[in-house]
This record gives structure tokens, C-alpha cells and sequence, in this order.
């Protein structure tokens, strides 16, 4: 036996069986890149961050706060929750994988609309629970019976989703806890401020409710690691169990608490890119590509029935980085993030010419209307 067969041996059949969960590309720094591939922010974070990071306090010296307590006290003021409800964690990916850990065993039944956020998948195959995966309906309608007759032990909804950036109102969510309860279900909100509403007061309503926030997207902070679970106090106190002892540094705890408490730089940021968001939907729109109404910091542009990877392989020949799956439903798209206003003029330049030359891209675009 070779000696890299002998040592994965030792690893759980359901580790050596699954393919890691792969990010989008992430360029050295100092590449000269467009990056609208990952969803980060375009725009720096809170001036308060800045001058705490040049403020040297001691924060390296000590272990931090188990409970991140500076940063549960400022999300509790600001999104007017009992601290007992909220619990914070390295990204809400680490959140997601505390809640996988927490309820998933092997063969136990997770279920989720898809397409949607790849890592659920990764987190399943880690616990070996099994996956009931169920299609969107037309235009990303959220699929509330069919969620509810799976019974899984644990179901999610991303909204807005991703890659789509559609968004499921509330009244349909709290439709799909009720019929849930006292079977667990996710809102995963991360894109939420970018959105026309939240699922926050679900929390208060539904004790099988876990709301999951995020710093990376509008409070950017993505390089930070900072994100927030919402739950019943009994549901947190489960969590509590399996998280980590510090999962938070005494630095990312101090940051984000000042990201909360200049929550209107984060507001203003947002409104800069929905504007552009907008802006970029119809555009991408006159250039053939069929783009769902967002309430992200993303879109989707598909052309249906073409394999859009030569065009984004074209999109990076020019400097320019968007995200491409290749997975079945999804080969037909890609997802874009919404950046500057001159790096998405950047984006729309390269997009002409590259459409403009490919195959069918007049006939997409119909007859020219004087």
C-alpha cells in the first residue's frame, strides 16, 4: 500500500469521498485585476475602523472574550435583539458549520432550493447527512411545499440566494417555519442589506428560526471573518456547545463593533451599489443576457443554452474576474459583482466586444431599431 493511500485510510469514508468546497479565484496582491468574482465590497470600510487599527490597545496580548461580548452588545442595540439571541461567529460560514455540526449526523436529511450557496453541500458530505436539493420554482419562487414534505431535520433558504441574488419575502419564509416546527430552518441573509426587507422578526415569532448575518458583504469587511447567528435563546445555547472556545480574535470583536456602530456609513455604501446594480442589470440586459431582478451585490447573467466558460475565460484574458460554475443548471451563467461604477463600465466595454464577435449574438439581439 503507497503511503498516501495508508494515511487516508484513517479519515472517515465521507471525508475521503468528498471534493473540498472551492472559492472563487483569489489574486496575489498587487495584480492588476477587476475582481467581480467573490461579492466583496468595492468600498473601504468605516472610517472608525481605521483609527482603531492605528490606535494600538493591547488587543494581541490577551485571549479574547469567549462570547465576543463588545460586538453582541452593539448587535443587540442595533438590531434591537435580547443579547441572549445572538451568538457571532468567524464569517457565517463558521455559523453555518456550527449548525451542520449541531444537528447533522450520518444520514440525517438537509434540505435546500437549488441552486444556491455550494457550501451547504460541503458541510453536508463533512457530517454525511443526506441532501434533498429542490429546484427553485420559475423566476426563484421559493418551493414551500416541497420543502415541507421533505421533513428535513434541518432545512435552508438563502435569500437573497446566491448565485441568483433573488429574494424570498418574509410572509413566505414564516409560512415554511410553521410548517416546519420544530424542525429548524436557516434564513442564510447574508446579502439582506442590499435587499427590500429581512427575515429578522422571524426570530422573535419562531423558536425553530435561525436568522445568519454577515460583515462581509456591506459592512466590508470580508478579509475580517465576522458574522452573527439569531436564534432562541435555547437554540443559541446549543450552538454555544459546539463552537469554538475563541473563534473570534479580540481585534475582529473591536472592528466589528465599531462596523455597527457607524452602521450609516455601511447604509450609504449600500444605496452606491444598488444604484450600480441597477444600472448594470439593464445594461447586461440590452447586451442579450437574461439577468434576474436582484437584491444583492451581485447579479446573474445567462444566456441559455451556451456554456458561458469561454466567455468568462475571455473576461480574465482582459483583466476582469466574474465567477463561472461548472455545474449542471448553471453552466449557462455567470455571476457578477457589482463593483465601482468604472469598474462595471470596464466590465460592460469587454462585454460588448466579446458579444459582439461570438457566435448568435446578433441574432440575440434581434433586429437594430433606429
Amino acid at each position: 500500500m503507497r503511503a498516501r493511500e495508508r494515511t487516508a485510510s484513517v479519515f472517515r469514508a465521507a471525508i475521503r469521498r468528498m471534493a473540498p468546497y472551492v472559492p472563487g479565484e483569489q489574486p496575489q496582491l498587487g495584480t492588476r485585476l477587476i475582481k467581480l468574482n467573490t461579492n466583496e465590497n468595492p468600498y473601504p470600510p468605516s472610517p472608525r475602523i481605521r483609527r482603531l487599527l492605528a490606535n494600538d490597545r493591547g488587543l494581541l496580548r490577551l485571549y479574547p472574550p469567549p462570547r465576543a461580548d463588545e460586538l453582541i452588545v452593539e448587535a443587540a442595540r442595533l438590531y434591537r435583539m435580547p443579547r441572549a439571541m445572538i451568538i457571532a461567529g468567524n464569517g457565517s460560514d463558521e455559523l453555518l458549520a456550527m449548525i451542520f455540526r449541531a444537528v447533522l449526523g450520518p444520514g440525517d436529511r438537509v434540505a435546500y432550493p437549488t441552486p444556491t450557496y455550494s457550501l451547504y453541500d460541503t458541510l453536508a458530505q463533512i457530517q454525511d447527512a443526506h441532501v434533498i436539493g429542490i429546484p427553485w420554482r420559475g423566476n426563484f419562487a421559493l418551493p414551500l411545499e416541497e420543502l415541507g414534505r421533505a421533513r428535513a431535520r434541518l432545512t435552508i433558504v438563502c435569500s437573497p440566494n446566491a448565485p441568483s441574488g433573488t429574494w424570498t419575502p418574509s410572509v413566505k419564509l414564516a409560512a415554511l417555519a410553521r410548517r416546519l416546527a420544530p424542525r429548524l430552518l436557516v434564513v442564510d441573509e447574508a446579502y439582506v442589506d442590499f435587499a427590500a426587507g429581512h427575515a429578522l422578526d422571524l426570530v422573535r415569532r419562531y423558536c425553530n428560526v435561525i436568522v445568519l448575518r454577515s460583515f462581509s458583504k456591506s459592512f466590508s469587511l470580508a478579509g475580517m471573518r465576522l458574522g452573527l447567528a439569531f436564534a432562541h435563546p435555547e437554540v443559541i445555547e446549543q450552538l454555544i456547545k459546539v463552537k469554538d472556545s475563541y473563534n473570534l480574535s479580540r481585534l475582529a470583536i473591536a472592528v466589528g463593533a465599531q462596523a455597527l456602530r457607524d452602521a450609516a456609513w455601511m447604509r450609504r455604501n449600500v444605496g452606491r451599489i444598488r444604484t450600480t446594480r441597477t444600472r448594470t442589470e439593464a445594461e447586461l440586459r440590452r447586451l442579450g443576457f437574461e439577468v434576474p431582478p436582484s437584491q444583492a451585490n451581485f447579479v446573474m447573467a445567462r444566456m441559455p443554452g451556451r456554456d458561458l466558460a469561454p466567455l468568462v475565460a475571455s473576461l480574465r484574458k482582459s483583466g476582469i474576474l466574474v465567477r463561472y460554475f461548472a455545474t449542471p443548471g448553471l453552466r449557462d451563467a455567470m455571476r457578477i459583482s457589482i463593483g465601482t461604477p468604472a469598474e462595471m463600465a470596464a466590465l460592460l466595454r469587454a462585454l460588448r466586444t466579446l458579444t459582439a464577435v461570438s457566435p448568435g449574438a446578433a441574432r440575440r439581439r434581434g433586429p437594430k431599431s433606429r
